[in-house]
């Protein structure tokens, strides 16, 4: 069940932790150069760039506003996904003042899909277009058990890091150089972006029990947490962790009320019984504001993940 994102005064506003956490989280991934040693994509979040410096107390005031809430609320209830597009138009469109021109414009040739583009947006600072790729991830570090290569898995293992990586980066940011886009565009008197850029954010979670190396095309600053099998945890282990339920997987979690750490041995038990894989966030209580406040991140996953998907 998902809990409300409305905002309370005691708890502090989710959606505002959600906005700010999109205006300052890094990608995951490198983009890929060219011979000449430059970018062949901008991989960097536009709002980073061209925050205001005013930039917290203006969003303080969007997350206040009732149409907003109610906005995002609604796109909270669907997938996280599609939840994480919605925080991101609307920060492109209420703090920034950007012009979204189009949002998931199917490109189709000869009754095929090709694919979407996810944003299509005017920077009125450069009067540049811009193609938007976006995806919001999580994956935890393996090494598989023939050839001993490190393999990052969703919490889902169909899902893949490389294989995201390589669609987004080869196919989805790719999308507006084809000719078909370009008929699209031209039909529907769009314009051509003049750029593409592609922004991941998200989480790397590696294992508890052995080391393992970041991926060499992850970026260096990226957010990480930990893993591990749910039987190896012992119930002390579980102290002031919380499970987090989407939408609450972006930005960092707090609450008024302490830890229920019975709830998380429970919890525990029913994924190393063969349950899903969970996120949980373990808790530290501030000694100024006496709130809960996440200071760690991992996933406890049962004996048979990756083998078994979720």
């Amino acid at each position: 069940m998902i809990t409300t994102i409305i905002s309370n005064s005691k708890r502090g506003s989710p959606v505002l932790r959600h906005l700010k956490w999109l205006c300052t989280a890094p990608s995951l991934l490198v983009p890929p150069e060219h011979a000449d040693g430059q970018s062949a994509l901008l991989h960097d979040l536009p709002l980073a760039h061209w925050l205001p410096a005013d930039w917290p107390e203006r969003l303080a005031a969007i997350a206040g506003r009732a149409d907003r809430l109610v906005t995002l609320e609604a796109a909270a209830r669907r997938r996280l996904g599609h939840y994480f597009e919605a925080l991101y138009a609307c920060l492109l469109q209420d703090l920034l003042g950007w012009d979204v021109i189009a949002r998931n414009l199917p490109v189709r040739e000869g009754g095929r899909t090709l694919g979407e583009l996810d944003f299509l947006v005017r920077n009125p600072r450069t009067g540049q277009v811009e193609h938007h790729e976006i995806a919001i991830k999580f994956y935890l570090g393996c090494r598989a058990a023939g050839d001993g290569a490190a393999r990052w898995y969703g919490p889902n293992s169909r899902d893949r890091l490389d294989l995201k990586a390589g669609r987004l980066l080869g196919h989805q940011a790719r999308l507006s150089e084809l000719p078909a886009t370009r008929s699209t565009l031209a039909r529907l008197g769009l314009p051509l972006p003049d750029c593409a850029r592609v922004w991941m954010p998200g989480y790397l979670f590696y294992p508890r029990e052995q080391r393992l190396a970041p991926p060499a095309d992850v970026a260096a600053n990226h957010l990480r947490g930990y893993w591990a099998r749910a039987a190896s945890m012992a119930p002390d282990e579980m102290v002031n962790a919380v499970p987090l339920e989407k939408p609450h997987w972006i930005g960092p979690w707090q609450q008024a009320e302490a830890p229920d750490s019975a709830l998380a041995v429970g919890l525990a038990e029913r994924i190393a019984a063969g349950g899903v894989p969970r996120l949980f966030v373990r808790l530290r209580q501030s000694p100024e504001r006496g709130d809960w406040r996440e200071v760690e991140r991992f996933f406890l996953v049962p004996e048979r993940w990756p083998q078994q998907a979720s």
